[in-house]
């Protein structure tokens, strides 16, 4: 597990600690092994809580980069635009990462719901949609709330210039990421509906792979 990510509760943080601390003093005070089983019992419940908020390093991928690590949901055209839907689950990490080089141009609150984020009416559910610019043009990366994801904690401001694979945002317990953009020349769509992707480092678009001559 990595280190934890930034937005993660402070009692979260604390816990381990307050747990372990509390079984040494309780069992010296009162010498009860029991005592020491349940502590143990409560620090053991921690571990999943922690894995939630693991924040590992990644090899950065070529191309438009994943923002959220996942499963595709759904492709689809918008105009001249390609969506990516991207469904983050409990067990996935939940940081959130520049899908290219971009400066924030806005970003934009949006009430609504709390159903689940692989649901079609997750489409009105809360969210935080943050539009850039970059040498590619526009494009914009949506943090989606659902059931258990009630939390979003955006890193960064309007007006910062973020690197492609950098981290922007965390959504707490997983929910959902969109990223609508507009290929380049040259890009093709190198994913599909299904597949798992990682944050920063999974390919979504990118040229075409070259094939190597024979002789």
């Amino acid at each position: 597990m990595g280190l934890l990510a930034k937005g993660t509760p402070a009692w979260l943080w604390a816990s381990p600690i307050v747990i372990v601390t509390s079984a040494m003093v309780t069992y010296l005070l009162i010498e009860d092994l029991t005592v020491l089983i349940v502590h143990l019992v409560f620090l053991i419940c921690t571990i999943p809580l922690l894995s939630f908020f693991r924040d590992p390093e990644r090899e950065i991928g070529e191309g438009i980069v994943s923002p959220a690590d996942g499963k595709v949901r759904k492709i689809w055209k918008v105009g001249s635009r390609t969506v990516i839907s991207i469904f983050m689950n409990v067990h996935n990490v939940h940081v959130n990462r520049a899908p290219m080089e971009g400066t924030i141009r806005k970003i934009e609150h949006i009430s609504g719901g709390f159903v689940p984020a692989f649901d079609k009416g997750s489409d009105r559910n809360e969210r935080v949609k943050m539009t850039l610019s970059g040498g590619s043009g526009n494009f914009e990366v949506v943090q989606i709330a659902g059931t258990v994801a009630r939390r979003i904690v955006p890193y960064r401001s309007v007006g910062d210039k973020l690197e492609k694979g950098e981290r922007f945002g965390l959504i707490r317990f997983g929910s959902r990421v969109d990223i609508a953009f507009v290929l380049p020349g040259g890009y093709k769509v190198r994913i599909k509906e299904g597949d798992k992707v990682l944050a920063g480092s999974t390919t979504l678009a990118a040229p075409p792979k070259k094939r190597g001559r024979s002789d």
